[in-house]
């Protein structure tokens, strides 16, 4: 009994890995999070196994199920869309499950958007946090408010319809000055990334429709810069 965790391509589908392929047609069952989009995949990598759907509207009652075939005996292989599940992606959920009942899971490495979009920003490496989406709503400034003395550099993956408004947020919270990069397609043909402040980001894509998906990554406060926003948060609450 095993639980694969298999990275897929988050666009060039020559990303994927010889390996991934190799699990994926000999794992018992595979759970995909769109079965029509991982469809395509097998088809092109000539992967013909039995796919079961497991994404965020299911996966609290499917688990259990997934769980008891895995206690069985059998070996299964849990892919997502795009980039490594768990990421910003179903998955959590039966890994925690899996470790809880004492069921092997093994992440192979391979492809997300975080990590080239990091590097390509040109920004500090050695530490960061990743936040992936903010909360649309309810608790979005208060993530933010949070983050405002962060001395790490920042990952935050972010749709194409809120690009300008989050630049926006971030100019709010963390000052218009703060040196970003915004990545987006990545691995895809129309794939870059735009360097600058963010009020210089904000500007660009304000008279450039974002369109793709796109990772914000973002400079964390310099030492000089800590203290004063300290202060200027607590009248922000």
């Amino acid at each position: 009994m095993k639980l694969y965790i298999v990275p897929t391509p988050v666009g060039n589908l020559e990303d994927m890995t010889f390996r991934a392929v190799k699990v994926l047609k000999e794992v018992d069952f595979v759970l995909a999070e769109d079965t029509r989009t991982s469809s395509v995949l097998f088809k092109h990598f000539g992967i013909e196994n039995k796919l079961l759907a497991h994404h965020k509207f299911n996966e609290h009652s499917s688990v259990q199920g997934v769980v008891d075939l895995l206690l069985s005996g059998k070996t299964a292989a849990v892919i997502s869309d795009a980039g490594t599940p768990g990421l910003s992606d179903p998955g959590f959920l039966l890994v925690r499950t899996c470790v809880e009942q004492g069921i092997e899971v093994e992440c192979l490495p391979g492809a997300t958007a975080a990590i080239p979009a990091l590097v390509n920003s040109g920004l500090p490496m050695d530490r960061f946090c990743f936040e992936g989406f903010l909360p649309q709503k309810k608790g979005r400034m208060t993530r933010l408010n949070a983050l405002a003395t962060e001395p790490r550099t920042m990952i935050f993956y972010e749709s194409p319809y809120r690009v300008v408004k989050t630049l926006g947020q971030f100019i709010e919270i963390f000052g218009a000055e703060r040196q970003a990069a915004v990545s987006r397609e990545i691995s895809k043909l129309h794939n870059e990334t735009k360097y600058g402040t963010l009020a210089e980001l904000e500007a660009w894509f304000t008279a450039n429709e974002p369109r793709g998906e796109f990772v914000l990554v973002v400079a964390g406060v310099a030492e000089e810069e800590k203290e004063k926003n300290t202060n200027h948060n607590k009248y922000k609450k």
